[in-house]
């Protein structure tokens, strides 16, 4: 087992990596910039590095350079910034240091979406019809388009986050889209490398987690539904999916499990699919990875995963195989951000002058926020995850209520009430909803503008007491609304 890791990442998912390691037994580096030098993670780690400015969490060089030197044997990337990566891997690689995660040619293949695509068909995965390759100008995306009929997905091979990605409801509108969807895709990733796939209407996105070791075992933890998105953002999640039943979900994992062999896959990853109202599933794309949501897969099998990543990175084997996999109960996943939802969700960076997180059993919070921490505006607006287990859904839903009563952040707009509208929509809890649920119902889930957050100012007094002829001087800190 490594001696200490070196963490390239922030906020929660760094505090969650130094929590695993610590359990462990291992050392810990927080590589950091100077917007978080005062953060949880980095007080919580055995030593932080910082890194300079802001955008310094993309710095590939930097952060082996730091995990060289303060003599780590192995970095966890974590999830965004450089976690998928290859070049990063590969630098890791080359420099001695184990890279937490999938080979760097893994990373390149199935970062790819067409790649990723033949590689799927290759392994006998139910792809989404569609291009079957690069689609390289307007005049072959509109034959294509009239192959496969309107409405068609414009996507980029190296996105993902919905980015360098247009609906086409009609060919008059696609060479319009096309060209968005390419100078996107060239501004966010530098490739702008398109393809067209059949839109699947009614669908769910359901995705499979996995776990891959060098001892030849290959695992999955069965499924999460992701499918509440606000412009392909994932803001909710809950395991296991509420309408799949137990033969499809094992037909599913076993073709995760196909292409991860398939590919040579070594970690934690994660096969998206989507699923029509026929109980149909497509491949989508693979995460290679660990995944903002993993905590509702956590909670309801029981196993760390996290902690699994380390142990495979090491070269240790799976502490369990697929019969050890068992469900037990529901969990859901609440992405609680400091935005405005009634405000096109603003962001609302700022500093939390009031926190009181939700508490008792079958509650989780992941979260690296504390009174007085101030949210920086160079990053996403993640506050926590909020993550409630159940016996069954129903008592999930029931227990996630009563946490978002509970929770309390002054200072800044959060989702927090968008949250618990959902959870007492009849959509929602009936199971049945799509990925168009949250813009069907964008008015009634969006509650009346949040006031602006009351700002406390710090003060200081002193006062003259005097007591039997002595006099004592008193001095009073607080803070006046």
């Amino acid at each position: 087992m490594f001696k200490k890791i070196l963490v390239a990442n922030r906020g929660e998912i760094a505090l969650r990596v130094i929590r695993a390691c610590e359990e462990l037994g291992i050392g810990t580096v927080v590589a950091h910039t100077e917007a978080d030098r005062d953060s949880l993670p980095c007080r919580r780690a055995d030593r932080a590095v910082s890194l300079g400015g802001p955008k310094e969490y993309l710095n590939a060089e930097r952060i082996v350079e730091a995990a060289r030197h303060c003599g780590a044997e192995a970095i966890h990337p974590g999830y965004g910034f450089l976690s998928e990566n290859a070049f990063f891997a590969r630098a890791c690689r080359d420099a001695g240091l184990v890279f937490i995660g999938p080979s760097p040619q893994v990373i390149e293949t199935m970062g790819d979406k067409v790649a990723a695509k033949e590689a799927a068909l290759r392994a006998g995965v139910p792809v989404v019809p569609g291009s079957g390759g690069a689609v390289g100008s307007v005049e072959e995306a509109l034959a294509l388009a009239g192959e496969m009929g309107c409405p068609v997905l414009i996507k980029a091979a190296a996105g993902g986050g919905g980015r360098g990605m247009r609906l086409v409801t009609g060919a008059g509108e696609l060479a319009e889209a096309f060209s968005a969807a390419r100078n996107e895709a060239r501004s966010c990733f530098g490739d702008g490398t398109l393809y067209l796939e059949r839109f699947v209407e009614g669908s769910r996105h359901v995705e499979i987690q996995l776990l891959a070791d060098a001892h030849g075992n290959v695992v999955h933890l069965g499924e999460r539904d992701c499918s509440l998105q606000r412009r392909h953002q994932k803001i909710l999640e809950e395991a296991p999916c509420p309408v799949l039943d137990a033969a499809t979900r094992r037909e599913m994992g076993e073709v995760a499990v196909r292409l991860a062999r398939q590919v040579g896959y070594l970690g934690a990853g994660t096969i998206e699919f989507l699923l029509d109202g026929a109980g149909n599933f497509y491949f989508m794309e693979m995460n290679t990875r660990i995944q903002v949501e993993h905590p509702v897969t956590e909670m309801i099998y029981g196993i760390d995963l996290v902690k699994e990543q380390i142990r495979v990175a090491a070269g240790l084997p799976l502490s369990f195989g697929q019969d050890g996999a068992v469900i037990r109960g529901a969990a859901l996943e609440c992405r609680i951000n400091a935005e405005d939802p009634a405000r096109s969700f603003r962001p609302d960076p700022g500093t939390v002058t009031g926190y009181v997180p939700p508490a008792g059993f079958g509650v989780r919070l992941d979260s690296a926020v504390f009174p007085g921490y101030t949210i920086p505006p160079y990053y996403d607006s993640l506050i926590g995850k909020l993550v409630t287990w159940g016996r069954d859904r129903a008592e999930a839903i029931a227990r996630m209520r009563r946490a978002l009563d509970e929770f309390v952040v002054e200072g800044v707009a959060t989702t927090i009430p968008f949250h618990r509208k959902i959870m007492r929509h009849a959509g929602f809890v009936s199971g049945h909803y799509t990925t168009a649920f949250l813009a069907a119902n964008e008015e009634e889930l969006n509650a009346e503008p949040q006031a602006p957050p009351v700002r406390r100012e710090p003060f200081r007094k002193r006062y003259a007491l005097s007591i039997n002829s002595t006099v004592y001087e008193l001095e009073i800190e607080g803070h006046a609304y």
